[in-house]
């Protein structure tokens, strides 16, 4: 198990960098990807990296180095997954309702491809017919996942093709003759119930018979990890023996045997990630002590997003007396990240770190308020590296043209 970084660390690492500061522990996340290929030893199915959590170039790179793949959701981060030294056979592309032109490029970088709705497959048969072997994302209409806004597969979801529209695909599939090598589902986000993923290889079963050529199944991702105290984390030993099982009384008719495939995203990165701030102001109010920190929405959304949870802790005062707060950002805007809750004794210009900060933080900053973006360090084998400086004034300007 790979020690988590120390308060003493990260504040060396604040002051070093200038707050706020996105830091990644590059062994959390092999630890991470080491579970995964722990549990699953038996049938080793491939793991695909969702990109989406965290693209930052030097993150992309070591992922690549443990030998995971990598799942895209943009032809933009296909191009990222490809210089960061992916090959194409080991990048799934996933298409979202998006241009067909699109398609086109991933096909012409010769990646992975699943399509995502009834118009782009008949596209897709038109120019390539039987030539391109393709994936098909299907929509299972299962509810899962800790928000709604997170949720993927339940039956009002925008994403896959619903499967009670199977014939419209298996018509579409005959017309252009289509080779179909892979079926996708993906029911959600913070999933802690494998039966949720064994719930929907049965949804599979029934339709796995009707496409010859398959060769894998793509169950998504969405496996939970902790963010508060005595939360779990997605029972992988679980987890694995549950599809494997589930596999092995199914047989492929096609005959041979079909692979698994998983896209852990958060699961790989969000325990890496300290988004570390620094306390401007302290403000006593009837309702609330509010400590008001050097950062906001426009830098970790969740909170107000998703009304996600991160831990926070004082890291300039760890063994303080705990205290209770509620945190909140800089911007003209309500942007709390935390409501009454209890931390170490704060001051103004303490250090504070929000924990689980690796996946959909930076990935989602903006530059609101005209606000620069935070720089970002990778920390490996002891060493921290800055792989992202932070936004100077001229990057507020980079791109508008000045009349």
């Amino acid at each position: 198990m790979s020690e988590h970084l120390s308060p003493e660390y990260l504040v060396s690492l604040g002051q070093q960098f200038g707050t706020p500061l996105y830091v990644y522990h590059a062994e959390k996340i092999k630890e991470q990807y080491n579970k995964l290929t722990t549990a699953f030893s038996r049938s080793r199915p491939r793991f695909f990296y969702a990109c989406k959590a965290l693209t930052n170039i030097n993150i992309l790179k070591y992922i690549c180095s443990l030998g995971a793949n990598v799942d895209c959701s943009s032809i933009n981060e296909v191009k990222l997954a490809i210089q960061a030294g992916f090959s194409p056979g080991n990048i799934l592309y996933t298409s979202n309702g998006i241009a067909f032109e699109e398609i086109i490029e991933a096909q012409s970088l010769g990646v992975i491809i699943n399509i995502d709705s009834l118009s782009n497959l008949e596209k897709f048969g038109r120019h390539y017919g039987h030539s391109y072997p393709v994936g098909i994302r299907l929509r299972p209409n299962i509810m899962a996942g800790g928000n709604l806004k997170i949720s993927t597969g339940h039956d009002k979801s925008k994403f896959g093709i619903p499967v009670d529209q199977i014939d419209k695909v298996l018509n579409i599939v005959q017309q252009y003759n289509l080779h179909i090598a892979d079926l996708h589902i993906h029911t959600g986000s913070e999933i802690k119930d494998v039966d949720v993923f064994v719930k929907g290889i049965e949804i599979l079963f029934d339709i796995i018979p009707k496409f010859s050529e398959l060769q894998f199944i793509d169950l998504g991702g969405g496996f939970k990890v902790p963010y508060k105290d005595g939360d779990v984390e997605t029972d992988m030993q679980l987890l694995a023996a549950k599809v494997e099982e589930a596999f092995a009384s199914h047989p492929n008719p096609g005959g041979r045997p079909l692979e698994v495939w998983f896209e852990p995203g958060k699961f790989m990165v969000s325990e890496c990630g300290y988004f570390i701030t620094k306390v401007n102001v302290m403000k006593e109010t009837n309702a609330a002590t509010f400590v008001s920190v050097d950062s906001g929405f426009n830098h970790l959304i969740r909170p107000m997003f998703y009304d996600a949870y991160h831990r926070i802790e004082n890291i300039s005062n760890p063994n303080g007396t705990p205290k209770r707060y509620s945190v909140v950002g800089n911007i003209c805007e309500t942007d709390t990240f935390a409501w009454d809750r209890t931390i170490n004794e704060v001051h103004e210009g303490d250090y504070l770190v929000f924990h689980n900060a690796g996946a959909y933080g930076f990935e989602m900053s903006s530059n609101f308020n005209s606000r620069y973006k935070p720089a970002e360090v990778m920390v490996k084998e002891g060493e921290a590296h800055l792989i992202r400086r932070r936004d100077t004034f001229d990057d507020l300007l980079r791109n508008q043209i000045i009349l």
